[in-house]
């Protein structure tokens, strides 16, 4: 079963070849790593939409200058912002954790002429 892929995709490690037909034709399947980024991205939006609270108090006091509309949108632009932030940060931080169990712990590469997945450790 050959897998079509563009060469950028595949893994950059000359000496990494597949175990069972020797290919050198290997890449990461990343799949903790997606994982981790979905998962850290919903905690951080999560965290991020309790900051947002305080986001908001924030952003309402600074548009009260310029009067009760400036307040609304203020606190609104605070919570929005509180989010974005929370769930990019959690993303980064569950994708880093998922790159980690992917190297360590699973079998996270595949070859793209037979389709065996395999560790490179």
């Amino acid at each position: 079963m050959k897998i079509n892929i563009t060469e950028h995709e595949m893994h950059r490690d000359a000496n990494l070849t597949c175990a069972a037909c020797h290919s050198n034709r290997v890449r990461p399947k990343n799949a903790a790593r997606r994982i981790g980024g979905a998962i850290g991205t919903f905690a951080g939006a999560a965290a991020g939409a309790s900051a947002a609270l305080s986001g908001a108090e924030v952003g309402a006091v600074i548009g009260l200058v310029a009067g009760p509309a400036g307040a609304a949108i203020g606190g609104l632009a605070g919570a929005i912002l509180g989010g974005l932030f929370g769930a990019s940060a959690g993303c980064i931080g569950g994708a880093k954790v998922g790159e980690t169990i992917d190297r360590t712990a699973l079998e996270n590469l595949v070859c793209l002429d037979c389709g065996h997945s395999f560790s490179s450790t």
